[in-house]
């Protein structure tokens, strides 16, 4: 769109043009059938057709391109082209020609132009010419303002502008999903989907954590750089389709041992996406910091770090819990062990674990074993602080298979 200061007969001219690459000819193929009355006279045509693909006349898409015939959609993250041509349509000689190129966004106004120095002498039929770029970072109206000035012969100095606006629009939908595991992991789901008229090749679309975080894609069928992507070896998502990425991000060792802190730490990283559209037309976005909400873990956090995946009925097994002290105070820990109706445990009730500093914790080893087959339950553990008479019961601590390892008949 643009709007034109009131008119003025001007020496120069100003042509203001976007720069976009071509896109590929579309035809609208007519067949009939051999018995129709045209028989294959429709066929003729488009194999004589020079716009049509050999051997596959009937598809929409031609071998030639066409320039744009529009202004186009913009998107953000794209890069802003366009070129700008001053030209003297007048007889007469100009003096001092300024070409300035100005972006108005909604928040501020950037300098587009190359150069800020004056053209000393402009002739008759001569023009000026400028190719600008600008990687486009909002979303909302966008005012092109180029500005003229240049002095007559005469030394009449005069001064004109143009202004094009045009829509930012937005490319992807972006959704993300936290899942905080039983030890310090995080996992992201990050929901993309495409919601342009047309395709999307999707180069990358990484994490890049904060810095207490490593991150681990879950993207690929095979572990390893050679693992193929879960999406195919053509990585295309069509307009309003929708594609789910999965990271892990676990904490750096430094930070790990450090329950205090990990535990409030609610920024995880950004998200990078880089895209590729029609012929090649590059596009990218990052996404603000990333916040989850820091987990409840209390003043005492009791998480298992190991646990067999299948155990037998009646038969006793063994599991490593850790227990921090997520509070900013010491602790005088107890540990007792109420059985279930399926778990028993093996060991001492009420034993005395001593103090824990805070941040700090110890590993726990206990033997259990299970009376009731399927997959059970740990609950029951119960600790008490005795500095402040404190007890804090944990139920559903983890799952566990037991099966029986003789046949269903003799069970």
């Amino acid at each position: 769109m643009e709007v034109n200061q009131a008119k003025q007969e001007h020496l120069l001219a100003l042509k203001v043009m976007r720069l976009t690459k071509p896109t590929l000819f579309t035809n609208l193929p007519v067949t009939c059938e051999d018995r129709d009355l045209p028989g294959d006279l429709f066929g003729q045509l488009m194999r004589e057709d020079p716009s049509t693909i050999k051997g596959a006349e009937a598809l929409m898409l031609g071998e030639m391109l066409t320039l744009p015939q529009n202004f186009g959609n913009i998107f953000l993250g794209e890069t802003f082209s366009s070129y700008i041509s001053v030209h003297n349509d007048s007889i007469q000689m100009v003096k001092d020609v300024l070409v300035k190129a100005d972006l108005q966004t909604s928040s501020q106004r950037l300098n587009l132009s190359a150069s800020n120095s004056a053209v000393g002498e402009l002739k008759p039929e001569s023009c000026i010419d400028d190719v600008i770029h600008h990687e486009v970072k909002e979303i909302g109206t966008h005012i092109l303002v180029c500005a003229v000035s240049y002095t007559t012969q005469y030394g009449e100095k005069l001064y004109f502008r143009k202004f094009f606006k045009f829509q930012v629009l937005k490319p992807l939908d972006v959704k993300t999903k936290f899942y905080n595991a039983e030890t310090d992991e995080v996992f992201l789901e990050a929901q993309i989907q495409n919601i342009t008229t047309s395709p999307m090749f999707m180069e990358k679309v990484s994490l890049e954590p904060s810095m207490m975080y490593n991150v681990t894609e879950l993207n690929t069928v095979a572990s390893g750089d050679d693992g193929e992507s879960t999406f195919g070896k053509m990585s295309y998502l069509q307009p309003m389709d929708t594609r789910q990425y999965l990271y892990c991000l676990k904490p750096k060792p430094e930070y790990a041992e450090k329950a205090g802190v990990i535990k409030g730490v609610t920024v995880i990283g950004k998200l990078d996406i880089v895209w590729k559209t029609n012929l090649g037309e590059r596009g990218r976005l990052q996404t603000s910091q990333l916040q989850r909400m820091a987990p409840g873990y209390g003043d005492i956090r009791l998480s298992l770090e190991t646990i067999p995946d299948t155990v037998n009925l009646e038969e006793p097994f063994d599991i490593i819990c850790r227990i921090t002290n997520c509070s900013e105070r010491t602790m005088d820990l107890v540990l007792e062990m109420c059985n279930t109706s399926s778990i028993h445990w093996c060991g001492v009730s009420g034993r005395q674990l001593g103090k824990l500093c805070p941040g700090a914790f110890l590993s726990l080893p206990l033997t259990l074993l299970s009376s009731v087959q399927g997959l059970q339950s740990l609950s029951g553990l119960r600790l008490t602080d005795t500095f402040l008479k404190r007890t804090y019961e944990y139920d559903d601590v983890a799952q566990v298979c037991v099966v029986c390892p003789y046949s269903s008949n003799e069970c």
